[in-house]
């Protein structure tokens, strides 16, 4: 097999001519690319580079060569500039091309993205590549400083086809760490017209200079209906068997292998995972001679054909090693790597991946288990492959019948074994070791994906007292409201048909409000926010959010809950949690609604102490929510007042979580807030139900949420404080002395009517079913619905403000429960 040409023919023939696929473009773009078809829903066919070094062997001459001449050109456009650039390169396809082209540009740091997740390694940010069969990239520098100076940010790809995962990349970065000027370099530019155009408006949007760099253009020509096409030509040739499987004779059995020992430089990092600096450069260039001395002495005698095969991301240590082997032997040496990428392989001339070896996954990824790939290798003709992995990856996976070494000793006479040590960064020692969020089914009726609670079990601690007694505690200053639990409220029959007659009414408005908080945070906040509601009102919210992100964009959104208590703060513990797993800027704080903006004030005041105290920031204080009556923030659904049924219900539309508790003899220095698990409850457990229904809606209001959310960013959305001034003027006009007594907003009031001693309601004039649950409560507990003219909120909880036992409401009777 020939690079650009097999025999004689083009390698992107047999896709041209099956599907009508075409590169139009500059004379080279057929020596740099071929053309084979993905296994992939999301698009029909995969440019296939000659001069990576992942799918095509290639002499790694070659390959280094390709990024250091883009490098080259990166520092001519930049002049004075390029000294003080960052180079950043995708995983997996361009891990390599990236630290070559940095190579080119000087003495730059390099750091690339990484789909691996590193235990206490914080990401200093993320995104998202669209087209991929693995979406998520993650940045895990170990210098937190490396991207965030001001100099010119270089990002690497193989190919830049329509601009998303750079769009993406940039949009993430730019909001955390601004700058002037980007550069993308790709081997091939194959944009249309209209996504060059799209680049040059993003650019002006965000006030920087984004240049393009490439070895050749083009576009990519599709008929319409390839994705079907190609779908089903995929499935005719698996079912066909073209993919041969040709071992050659005296192939040695499974298993049989020579282990080199490299001799790696002690702590010199294997990749640029975690960055890759000019001193380690440095002491690379000075150890390759002997390491690739190493692996020549291993070959076996008359070795004529020799492949350096990588591992996913870990490209540029072996395609090094393959360089220097190649000046220092007489065998022709060829370097490519295994990959994640499904391909359909086809033994034509004209089609670009002639062979394939599957085996599964032998790194413990993060995706789970699956299939690997290596692509050209078997029927090649080599008679030794030098396979290069990185520790991680040594796995017994990789030495199994099945594994990566068997496949390859079965299509090749002679294979030898590098391990490259995995490069562990310096995570700065935590205080103390704090616990993982706790997740159903044993802590909450929620599945564990959904959320995850970081606080403390306390379901076998007996909390809950009589409502009257709390009040009176509360309100005396004797106790806080923290310190204990009311008793459950076990709805009646026509409640519970209230809340189903409720939610029925409401849920595609809850789902379009839920669309268009979900909208505003990711175009607002972060394209990868990290959920952090409220617990407990904010919990469904938080879930809610999570699938609309999950149904729009296809993200897979963490999700956790905290604890935040009025007048004692946020769990701190929790913030320290999310902190070492987290970037801060990612977590967004959710919540379900906004009463006067109590608990907003007391969450940035929260988070501006535990800035002080610990030296973390980014923080952002805003809570997303879905309503805001009170004008408090500004992310949110809706600014109306209406009922989301999640309010008319305590723990049985909430997980069955209690609300939370913090407590002296509880609750110490290095735990979390408490909470207890009312699993004696789950007959009466509607809070999946509650979910699946509002999820149910959000294909009707999708269309709707678009326009909204389009509305909504062109909007001022400054907080008036509307409602903390109506509280005001409420506490006024009835002599309340302390603001907490007054609950504004049809879920504050909810919630006033479960657990605490209820004085009165004022309801706004003309309120209509949305107070349903509001009037049976009030009739119930004997408690006087008064409607008030001018009221910004559709009404207003007032607690009995001096309570003792033996208090009586404004019109004269006894307040009980």
């Amino acid at each position: 097999m020939k690079n650009a040409v097999n025999d004689g023919v083009w390698s992107g023939s047999w896709v041209a001519e099956r599907l009508g696929v075409g590169l139009v473009g500059d004379d080279g773009l057929p020596a740099l690319l071929g053309l084979a078809l993905r296994r992939n829903p999301k698009r029909a066919h995969l440019l296939v580079s000659h001069v990576l070094g992942k799918h095509v062997p290639q002499s790694p001459s070659v390959v280094h060569d390709h990024g250091l001449d883009l490098g080259r050109r990166v520092a001519a456009l930049l002049g004075a500039e390029a000294s003080d650039a960052v180079v950043l390169g995708y995983a997996e396809t361009a891990t390599g091309l990236g630290h070559s082209v940095a190579d080119g540009l000087g003495c730059v740091p390099y750091l690339h993205s990484t789909r691996r997740p590193v235990r206490g390694v914080a990401p200093a940010g993320g995104f998202e590549e669209s087209h991929s069969h693995a979406t998520s990239h993650l940045l895990l520098p170990e210098d937190p400083g490396l991207l965030a100076g001001r100099g010119p940010l270089v990002l690497v790809d193989d190919e830049f086809s329509t601009g998303n995962t750079v769009l993406n990349t940039i949009r993430d970065l730019h909001a955390r760490y601004p700058r002037r000027r980007y550069v993308v370099v790709a081997l091939v530019d194959m944009r249309s017209a209209e996504d060059t155009a799209r680049l040059e408006r993003f650019a002006g949007e965000i006030g920087a200079r984004v240049d393009v760099v490439a070895l050749a253009s083009g576009v990519v020509e599709l008929p319409e209906g390839v994705l079907e096409k190609g779908q089903r030509l995929v499935a005719e040739c698996e079912a066909g068997d073209e993919v041969p499987s040709r071992a050659p004779h005296g192939a040695p059995q499974p298993g049989h292998v020579v282990k080199v020992d490299l001799h790696w430089p002690p702590g010199l990092p294997d990749g640029a995972r975690h960055g890759f600096t000019p001193a380690h450069r440095a002491r690379l260039e000075a150890a390759l001679p002997a390491m690739a001395g190493r692996i020549r002495d291993a070959l076996p005698a008359g070795a004529r054909r020799v492949l350096v095969l990588g591992f996913e991301e870990l490209m540029y240590a072996p395609l090094r090693l393959a360089r220097e082997l190649e000046r220092g032997t007489d065998a022709e040496v060829r370097f490519s790597t295994t990959t994640r990428s499904p391909v359909l392989a086809v033994d034509d001339p004209g089609y670009a991946i002639r062979t394939r070896l599957v085996f599964p996954a032998h790194d413990d990824p993060a995706d789970g288990p699956g299939e690997r790939y290596a692509y050209n290798v078997a029927g090649a003709g080599f008679d030794a492959v030098v396979a290069v992995v990185d520790s991680v990856a040594d796995t017994p996976a990789l030495h199994a019948p099945d594994g990566l070494l068997a496949r390859l000793a079965e299509r090749v006479p002679h294979v030898l074994l590098a391990v490259v040590p995995s490069y562990v960064p310096h995570v700065p020692e935590r205080p103390a070791m704090l616990p993982e969020p706790l997740r159903g089914p044993a802590f909450s009726s929620y599945a564990p994906e959904e959320v995850g609670w970081l606080l403390q079990d306390l379901s076998d601690v007996p909390l809950e007292a009589p409502t009257e007694e709390r009040e009176e505690a509360v309100q005396s200053g004797g106790a806080h409201y923290a310190e204990s639990l009311p008793v459950e409220y076990q709805p009646s029959e026509r409640y519970q048909e209230l809340f189903h007659a409720a939610l029925e009414a409401s849920a595609a408005r809850l789902a379009r409000a839920v669309g268009v908080v979900t909208e505003t945070v990711i175009a607002e906040r972060s394209p990868r926010p990290v959920l952090v509601s409220l617990a407990r009102a904010g919990t469904p919210v938080g879930i809610l959010m999570r699938r609309w992100a999950r149904f729009r964009h296809g993200l897979d959104l963490p999700h956790y809950a905290v604890s935040i208590v009025r007048g004692r703060g946020i769990d701190a513990n929790a913030l320290r949690w999310l902190a070492a797993h987290h970037d801060p800027r990612d977590v967004v704080f959710v919540d379900g609604w906004t009463g006067k903006g109590a608990i907003t004030r007391e969450l940035a005041q929260a988070l501006e102490d535990f800035a002080k105290k610990e030296g973390v920031t980014g923080f952002d204080p805003e809570i997303a929510v879905l309503a805001d009556p009170g004008s408090c923030v500004r992310t949110y659904g809706t600014r109306d007042d209406f009922l989301i049924p999640s309010a008319c219900l305590n723990s049985t539309v909430s997980g069955l979580i209690s609300r939370t508790v913090l407590r002296a003899d509880l609750v110490g220095p290095d735990d979390y807030h408490g909470a207890k698990f009312y699993r004696e409850l789950a007959g009466a457990d509607v809070s999946v139900a509650f979910l699946d229904a509002v999820s149910a809606r959000f294909e009707e209001v999708a269309d709707t949420v678009t326009g909204a959310v389009k509305d909504l960013l062109a909007t001022d959305r400054t907080p008036t404080w509307a409602g903390w001034r109506a509280v005001e003027r409420i506490c006024e006009e009835y002599g309340i002395h302390d603001v907490n007594l007054v609950k504004p907003g049809v879920g504050e009031t909810t919630r006033v009517l479960l657990r605490r001693v209820p004085w009165k309601i004022l309801a706004r004039a003309g309120a209509g079913p949305e107070l349903d649950h509001v009037r049976l409560l009030a009739e119930q507990r004997g408690v006087p619905v008064e409607e008030v003219g001018e009221l910004p909120y559709s009404c207003v909880g007032l607690i009995h403000p001096k309570y003792t036992r033996g208090a009586t409401g404004a019109d004269g009777k006894a307040v009980h429960v």
